[in-house]
């Protein structure tokens, strides 16, 4: 029996993870008293006594925790932004390139952001295939549910008397220099970052990212590159996956996979990708590494 540790439980990616762990019986969970949640040498113990101790913590918190991990084979699955593009880290997105084989070989698989997970997803194997140069200038639009902004801002949104503005979606990262764009760069192998627009929705959960392309771009080929490349794992490209000419954001909410497709025409595409921020966008992506790295079945314990 593999013993994990969850530090950070009480956050909502920490939580989600927690309930897929304590629906299974080949895992046992180390559970720290309320008390001791927070002291540094209960923690210690808890991830040296861990095979998995999975960080679910804000990027400061995630790197003192793994000072704590030092002298211990702990495996640490990291779900913060501290280690996703360091040296020594596998990133934790196993359907991309040879990703999988990193992340079974690693002791610290860092976890992919939520809007990356889509746009890697997309636009990654398409680089990587040589049917879109590094040097290509891209946007990407990304649609969350609110949850996805922790409980700060889940108690925000689902406050009676909540600011009307919420009642519409809002758009952030602003300043073009969101957290997830260094990731989004380096696993495409894109020489500049793509002009980003993210957007927060008045619903729980369920993301929509989309990445528009022009010029010399030929749907058929896109759709057979993602057929091919997409044949294991728990990312999966549906040919016309439209719902009576709609695509909603919400279809994948409470899963853990992720879908593709490929909307448009040639020349003027739409790339799109759809998962739950909570599922194939943190808990999920986290809880199907664990199984990697264990040599376990990639989707035991999730909705797929």
């Amino acid at each position: 029996m593999k013993k994990v540790f969850v530090d950070g439980s009480a956050g909502t990616t920490g939580l989600r993870i927690v309930e897929r762990l304590d629906a299974r019986d080949d895992v046992e969970r180390i559970c720290l008293p309320e008390e001791l949640r927070k002291n540094p040498d209960a923690r210690r113990d808890a991830i040296a006594q861990a095979d998995v101790a999975f960080l679910c913590l804000p990027d400061d918190a995630a790197r003192e925790a793994v000072a704590l991990a030092e002298g211990t084979d702990t495996v640490i699955i990291d779900t913060s932004t501290a280690h996703r593009v360091l040296d020594g880290w596998a990133y934790g997105f196993a359907e991309i390139g040879g990703l999988r084989e990193a992340i079974r070989g690693s002791a610290r698989i860092a976890n992919p952001g939520c809007h990356a997970s889509g746009f890697i997803a997309l636009i990654a194997p398409l680089v990587e295939n040589g049917l879109l140069s590094p040097q290509t200038p891209l946007s990407c639009f990304s649609l969350t549910g609110y949850s996805g902004g922790g409980k700060k801002m889940i108690a925000q949104y689902e406050d009676a008397t909540r600011d009307v503005l919420l009642d519409a979606p809002r758009m952030y990262g602003l300043s073009q220099s969101h957290k997830h764009l260094p990731e989004m760069v380096k696993v495409c192998g894109l020489q500049t970052a793509p002009v980003f627009c993210p957007v927060v929705a008045p619903y729980y959960a369920g993301m929509f990212v989309s990445v528009p392309l022009t010029g010399n771009v030929h749907k058929a080929a896109v759709e057979e590159l993602y057929a091919d490349y997409y044949r294991s794992g728990l990312v999966r490209f549906v040919k016309d996956a439209q719902e009576d000419g709609f695509l909603s954001a919400g279809t994948f909410a409470g899963r853990d996979d992720m879908q593709i497709t490929v909307c448009g025409q040639d020349g003027r595409l739409t790339l799109a990708a759809r998962f739950d921020n909570l599922g194939k966008g943190a808990s999920g992506a986290a809880i199907q590494n664990m199984n990697i790295r264990l040599g376990m079945e990639e989707s035991a314990g999730l909705n797929v």
